[in-house]
């Protein structure tokens, strides 16, 4: 009752393997790549059986899998049986398929789960379900159901309740509810903590103590400097001097600050709000009896709105779960949004003949909820949704004008409470992606990262142990696993580039600028690659006891261990979400794509994924043509084409464009581009990201604009959200680029379309 619901299952997935691997029923290996995966590329293995639908980067999977005892010979298993693993992909509930014989009857859950890790991962968090209802029982993977009275019989007069807060919960009014029932109503006094707040509670609490009442303390990681001195009211306490009733209840967000001692002693609570569309709005909906719905001069339009505000409220809620594809920054809105729009509403209806629509669609997106919003491309996201629910249509139109394609989603024609809530409760209760505007394979990018999120959470609860050593006899210690990774990694970094060779090759000119780009990239590359220099070797040495392990060196070796990039070398590298094998792979691809450049001088095509700093570059394109032209700098901006006719790595590209630069390497996500209308078209199922084709960037003077175009924002990485440097540029955001599209923008800017110049593998 005290662990958030994204936590529940973590923690009893925890819990059961620890219980296995004191048992001994867990082996390491298998343990060490159901949670990191593969750790290096298998050089040796057997060829890709089916280019058409599996990627490398899961026969690699594959091939890594079968290297385990207990899958020997796997790989060539898959090969004979394409057809049946085919469908095992292709199916919805691939967690629930048979695998062909002898591996159904020879796996055990475990083992499946490694397997669904290769091929379906967006399935791993409902195999974990089943894996710990199996081991443990229906009840480890039902949470308990919110209840304070459960919660006060635990409590005695020196334990406080804490009830830890979430966005859009409030408990305060359900506790007040209950003290009427217990009748300490009168009996409960209350406080909000922040700035001089303290002494007020303290006394409070020295009040009720002796008279046995009651102490509600809302609030606290607002006051996070006076929570030691409740800690210490708290410990130095007597029990014999305190009366029988008294109880102290606490409210907080999370936050490092808090006591320990006090969540040790404490019976902790958390009680968050409905999860889902459907649940959300009849949450909202519920709130608005029929006196509220008709006390307004119009009183139709009036409950037709508060219902497109409820909507459009959830829908910004829920977008949050599909992670950076709904929104760039997860914003916390909450209930009082929602009030204060229904407010205006009233007071506008009210004083106005006619609905003033723009009004209300500006002060929700801009105000009330933009206020919270501070991404740019976000600001524009919450514009584009808000038309959909506040609009004409929703008042004249009723139930005949749809939120989305489907047509399931529609204000009903009605302007009493019972019948929105009875045209609520017949929807789904998973609401599929398209209400939002995204597209269905949102669904599986939002199942994936929460299975990969699981996995990540276990791994980093187990702090690099591998889930312990229980299993097979003569597995390798954690300590022969980093140093043979070590070394394969010393054995894979690159050399150094010779920045005065660089400067020798590529003088500073007035009429090449991509000259002083080049040797500022060489140079940023070269801090990196020092680094592994020095630090691999002598983690190595580290790891032998032949100098002392630092904390720098044990968070390298945590990282090999875990395959992820260790922070110090994140810290100087390229923007990258990759795991520590791919960024290896992604480095070495870098670093010869540099030497590429060294040797054959300035390519016709550019890897732009490929650039540390690629607004540089950019600028550095613009600045050739200004001064070719004699234009100042601040007048150009790119206008694009998409060259859908060559390779799509440029390479049979033989002339370098007249002005501009012709560019690849970017992804785009939530749409793809059809090179038989030479637009934006919807993806393919199953299809996540598709590479871009060569796209020319063209300089053009007072550039304006073209109309049937969507302004498609390119990021470095799949994170989107970044921050703003010294430079004045975003430490993610690159720029915007105009794609044709047959769709209004509106259709891609709710779609999350977006393009990259890396993904996560």
């Amino acid at each position: 009752r005290g662990v958030f619901e994204k936590h529940k299952l973590l923690f009893s997935f925890s819990l059961t393997m620890k219980i296995m691997d004191g048992e001994g029923r867990l082996d390491p290996n298998e343990v060490r790549f159901l949670l990191t995966g593969p750790t290096s590329e298998v050089k040796d293995g057997m060829a890709n059986p089916a280019e058409s639908w599996l990627s490398d980067k899961c026969w690699n999977e594959i091939l890594t899998v079968s290297q385990l005892e207990a899958f020997e010979g796997f790989d060539a298993a898959f090969s004979a049986n394409c057809k049946h693993f085919q469908h095992i992909y292709d199916v919805e509930e691939a967690d629930l398929e048979k695998l062909p014989s002898p591996w159904e009857e020879k796996l055990t859950p475990m083992q499946r789960m490694c397997f669904l890790r290769t091929l379906r991962p967006d399935r791993l968090t409902t195999a974990v379900y089943a894996f710990v209802t199996a081991e443990m029982g229906q009840k480890f993977v039902e949470p308990p159901v919110f209840d304070i009275a459960v919660s006060f019989e635990d409590s005695t007069k020196m334990s406080p309740l804490i009830f830890v807060l979430s966005p859009g919960s409030d408990p305060v009014n359900d506790m007040i509810i209950f003290a009427e029932s217990k009748g300490m109503a009168n009996k409960l006094e209350s406080i909000s903590l922040g700035q001089g707040q303290g002494p007020k509670a303290a006394r409070m609490i020295e009040k009720a103590r002796t008279e046995g009442g009651w102490v509600l303390l809302c609030n606290c990681h607002l006051s996070v400097s006076w929570l030691p001195e409740l800690e210490r009211i708290c410990e130095q306490m007597n029990p014999e001097e305190t009366d029988n009733m008294y109880r102290l209840w606490l409210t907080s967000m999370p936050t490092k600050q808090f006591p320990a001692l006090l969540l040790q002693n404490g019976v902790k609570m958390t009680n968050e709000p409905p999860k889902g569309l459907r649940a959300n709005v009849l949450g909202s909906m519920m709130k608005c009896d029929d006196r509220m719905l008709s006390d307004c001069a119009k009183p139709e339009a009036y409950a037709r709105l508060v219902y497109g505000f409820c909507f459009f409220h959830a829908i910004c809620q829920d977008r949050r779960k599909f992670g950076p594809i709904g929104w760039n920054i997860p914003y916390n809105f909450t209930p009082e949004d929602l009030t204060t729009n229904r407010r205006q509403l009233k007071y506008f209806l009210d004083n106005y003949d006619e609905i003033p629509f723009k009004v209300l669609q500006f002060l929700g997106s801009k105000i009330n909820y933009g206020g919270r919003v501070t991404d740019k491309k976000d600001k524009v996201l919450i514009d584009c949704i808000i038309k959909i629910f506040i609009c004409e249509d929703v008042v004249t139109k009723g139930a005949d004008y749809k939120f989305s394609q489907s047509g399931l989603f529609y204000c009903p024609s009605a302007s009493a409470q019972d019948d929105f809530l009875n045209y609520l409760r017949g929807l789904p209760i998973m609401t599929p992606p398209e209400v939002f505007g995204l597209h269905g394979n949102c669904e599986i990018t939002c199942a994936e990262a929460e299975s990969l999120a699981l996995l990540e959470d276990v791994l980093n609860m187990t702090s690099g142990s591998g889930g312990g050593g229980g299993g097979a006899a003569g597995a390798k210690s954690p300590e022969e696993v980093m140093d043979e990774l070590a070394a394969e990694l010393i054995a894979q970094t690159p050399k150094v580039f010779d920045l005065f060779a660089f400067e020798d090759r590529f003088p500073t000119m007035y009429s090449e600028s991509r000259n002083t780009v080049v040797k500022q990239e060489a140079a940023k590359y070269n801090r990196l690659l020092s680094k592994l220099q020095v630090e691999l070797p002598l983690f190595r040495r580290a790891v032998k006891g032949f100098v002392v392990m630092t904390e720098d060196l044990e968070n390298i070796g945590k990282g090999i261990f875990m395959n992820v990039v260790p922070e110090g070398w994140g810290a100087v590298g390229f923007l990258s979400m990759k795991s520590l094998t791919s960024w290896y792979k992604d480095l070495n691809l870098r670093v010869d794509f540099f030497n590429s450049w060294y040797d054959n001088g300035h390519p016709v095509a550019f890897w732009v994924s490929g650039v540390f700093f690629p607004q540089a570059f950019f600028t550095a394109v613009m600045q050739n043509y200004a001064r070719a032209h004699k234009y100042a700098i601040d007048r150009i901006d790119f206008d694009v084409e998409v060259r859908d006719d060559v390779k799509v790595d440029g390479s049979d590209l033989a002339q370098h464009p007249s002005a501009g630069c012709y560019m690849w390497g970017m992804f785009l996500e939530g749409c793809k581009w059809c090179d038989k209308v030479h637009a934006l078209v919807a993806s393919d199922p199953k299809v996540l990201f598709v590479q871009l084709p060569v796209v020319l960037f063209k300089p053009e003077l007072d550039w304006k604009g073209r109309k049937g175009v969507y302004p498609c924002p390119v990021y470095k990485v799949l994170s989107r959200k970044g921050t703003l440097s010294t430079t004045g540029h975003s430490t993610n955001f690159v720029r915007d680029m105009s794609l044709a599209s047959r769709e209004n923008p509106d259709h891609w800017i709710r779609a999350g379309v977006a393009a990259f110049l890396a993904l996560k593998y």
